[in-house]
């Protein structure tokens, strides 16, 4: 695996002024099924005043994911769901982790 050459970063928020009415910086713990060799799971997250149509833009989580394929995406007023897909050939069981999500509202 090679490094990556010529990063260029930039750090603040003044970015995204006026792309967004409102923002939600959410912080939980997830305990997750084991997921099994070519199996899909859903974990949900009740984030307050969060709607269809709002964007996930990151999520992290404190643990090696090990492979997975997680995605996450407001699924109904009021709810996040946590998508994950294993194609790693074996289970996978996560540890008990924190979860960052950054959600936002688009002006329209």
């Amino acid at each position: 695996m090679a490094a990556a050459t010529a990063v260029v970063s930039r750090r603040g928020n003044d970015q995204f002024r006026g792309l967004f009415t409102d923002t939600w910086d959410v912080s939980c713990t997830l305990d997750s099924a084991s997921v099994a060799d070519q199996g899909a799971a859903t974990d949900t997250v009740t984030v307050p005043g969060v709607a269809l149509g709002d964007m996930v833009l990151g999520m992290s989580a404190g643990v090696d994911e090990a492979g997975l394929v997680r995605r996450a995406y407001v699924s109904a007023a009021n709810t996040v769901t946590i998508a994950t897909t294993n194609t790693t050939g074996g289970a996978v069981n996560l540890a008990s982790t924190t979860v960052q999500l950054v959600i936002a509202r688009a002006v329209i």
